[in-house]
């Protein structure tokens, strides 16, 4: 069972710090970090390359409206240089809110946009010269980027869950962040991916398949409040992010679910739109119980076709955060 942390650095970023090395010890394999309207995480990823060994780092997700493509691999090439390269250059297209209403950019052609951008960023990290004629992007000087390679590949993971993202992802990518994923659905996924590479001239096997697995641990002192807090994201997901993310759930099994709690949440009943969130949703898509049952349900879904589950990173202390992080390998 493979398993990566999402982990930002925030004001405590020390003790941050220090828990990402106690997941790095313990063999996590992945640290990914996002941004969404939150502070830039280019810094944090600095200080994570320099004070690290042997994790690899990456972002989930930087949006391709916001920096050039130009200007994210001179970002992942100076991140390479540090870590000795062990980077993951983690895209996707954001949300048209957060794209038109904190960046001020048109939200247009997102999923062409990204497949530009994966291109343009592995002619650039491989030291080619860029000269690129695309839909969006003409690009016909010859720049290089130089820099002291350490490899000249940063492996590409894509944040996708709709049907014509999961195909571009298998022609182009190197992995997939699918979020809110059913774990009955990762063969199917894993078949589309595959596919998909297979079509394009690539392996089967070249995408790998690491979904943001949420983790509620039960101890029979604050469950009730333990299972609301798992409903919360897909009743948030379901209603308040856009369509992709509802018809996915819907599309993949859930179509009751989706369409009550969006009937509640209409007439703004927040009560009801989060009770539609049934029992048997929760489980398929987070991992909740005891601890002992928990990692159980992680390596159930490892063996499901999850093969690097991105858990997020244990609050408390670095210590307690440790002993957490022990425990959802199965330790």
């Amino acid at each position: 069972m493979r398993l990566g942390v999402l982990a930002g650095g925030g004001a405590d970023w020390r003790a941050a710090l220090e828990k990402v090395r106690i997941a790095e010890s313990l063999g996590y394999e992945l640290v990914a970090t996002g941004e969404a309207w939150g502070p830039s995480t280019v810094p944090w990823m600095t200080l994570l390359a320099a004070h690290t060994e042997k994790i690899q780092i990456g972002t989930s997700i930087l949006n391709v409206y916001s920096r050039s493509p130009g200007a994210i691999a001179q970002e992942f090439a100076a991140l390479e240089t540090i870590s000795g390269g062990r980077m993951v250059c983690g895209l996707g297209s954001s949300g048209h809110r957060v794209i038109e209403h904190f960046h001020g950019v048109p939200f247009r052609k997102p999923l062409r946009r990204i497949r530009e951008y994966v291109e343009i960023i592995n002619t650039l990290i491989k030291g080619e010269r860029l000269e690129y004629e695309g839909e969006l992007f003409s690009l016909q000087r010859g720049f290089r980027l130089d820099y002291d390679r350490p490899r000249d590949h940063v492996p590409i993971y894509i944040a996708a869950i709709t049907p014509k993202s999961i195909v571009q992802t298998g022609e182009i990518a190197d992995g997939i962040f699918p979020i809110h994923w059913p774990k009955g659905r990762f063969a199917s996924l894993r078949q589309a991916l595959s596919d998909a590479s297979s079509a394009a001239g690539r392996p089967g096997d070249s995408v790998t398949i690491a979904p943001f697995t949420n983790v509620y641990v039960l101890d029979g002192t604050n469950d009730e409040a333990l299972w609301q807090a798992a409903r919360q994201p897909l009743f948030h997901y379901v209603n308040r992010m856009g369509d992709f993310y509802w018809n996915m759930l819907a599309d993949n099994g859930f179509e009751p679910e989706v369409s009550a709690s969006r009937e509640a949440w209409r007439a703004r009943d927040r009560d009801g739109a989060m009770a539609a969130i049934s029992t048997d949703m929760v489980r398929e898509i987070q991992v909740i119980g005891p601890m002992a049952s928990v990692a159980e349900q992680l390596a159930e879904r490892a063996d499901a076709g999850a093969e690097l589950q991105m858990v997020q990173m244990p609050g408390g202390s670095a210590s307690d955060a440790g002993k957490r992080l022990e425990a959802l390998l199965g330790g």
